[in-house]
């Protein structure tokens, strides 16, 4: 049973236990995903031929795009398919919104979009024949019962796959970020069994998820690239602190320009010729649906 959200004029249906993220995706968060898409598809584009080339689509295959974001990835999706298509989804209207906006701009009349919860939304039955997500599937309140629903809407024999992040030492991304924030508090990172980036990080907990949500032949493949946050020290600076300015809420003025000068001065740590680069780690996750 599921709680409904008015949103952008449109209701969502939320499980209760996503009631928080559906709050973040589909508020501030979102929206700053969505006036920056190609600065966040940039950072990630090093994955990207590894991820497809796991996801293996073929042509005339029905895609589910799970955490689609603005599309990218559901816009790569619907054109491996060819003669298939591709479905997005996310809790996010406003980035759902310019995914749409993106699919007809390119032509790519084979992705549609849809604002959903996947924990729970009623996908027809056996209905896609592959199921990918990059970076968008570690924030279920129950990722049990989200990935036996997203199962559910996958024929028997279909193929998941799923680009999450390794754990938080492995990703000098976070940790720079954090601790410049932090101006010498102490803030720890979200447990790795809670909603948020690293949930699906421990593979035991990951493949046990998958595993009672109705997978086997699940895999782990260590990646390691380096995560593009802007093209000078100042850009990425303006860039990031506009995603995790939050971190500044406690702090008297005095801890606030020490953080700011720490997350200034760990972007030009990281210049380089190709811009400001940090470190990063995933897992390329495939299964398969029982």
């Amino acid at each position: 049973m599921g709680v409904e959200r008015v949103s952008a004029n449109a209701v969502l249906r939320v499980d209760p236990s996503n009631n928080e993220q559906a709050n973040a995706w589909d508020g501030d968060e979102g929206d700053y995903w969505a006036a920056h898409p190609d600065r966040f598809d940039r950072s990630v584009a090093a994955y990207q031929d590894r991820f497809y080339e796991a996801a293996a689509i073929s042509s005339g295959e029905r895609v589910l795009d799970v955490g689609c974001g603005t599309g990218q990835t559901t816009r790569a999706a619907a054109r491996q398919s060819g003669s298939g298509a591709a479905v997005g989804v996310d809790l996010s209207s406003k980035m759902i919104e310019l995914a749409r906006e993106l699919a007809a701009a390119e032509n790519v009349a084979n992705a549609s979009f849809e604002h959903v919860d996947a924990q729970i939304h009623p996908f027809p039955a056996e209905s896609f024949d592959n199921a990918i997500s990059r970076t968008g599937a570690m924030f279920f309140g129950d990722p049990v019962a989200a990935f036996s629903n997203i199962g559910r809407a996958l024929r028997p024999g279909a193929r998941l796959t799923l680009l999450t992040w390794q754990p938080p030492p492995g990703n000098e991304w976070i940790l720079e970020f954090s601790t410049a924030m932090a101006a010498g508090r102490d803030i720890p990172l979200p447990p790795p069994d809670a909603p948020g980036p690293f949930s699906l990080s421990d593979p035991d907990r990951a493949r046990g998820i998958l595993t009672a949500a109705g997978f086997d032949d699940i895999q782990f493949d260590a990646m390691s690239e380096g995560m593009w946050f802007g093209s000078t020290a100042d850009d990425a600076y303006e860039f990031v602190l506009g995603l995790v300015g939050w971190m500044l809420q406690g702090l008297d003025d005095a801890g606030r320009a020490r953080a700011l000068e720490a997350l200034r001065s760990t972007m030009r740590a990281h210049e380089t010729a190709d811009g400001v680069v940090f470190s990063s780690a995933t897992w390329l996750i495939t299964a398969t649906r029982v």
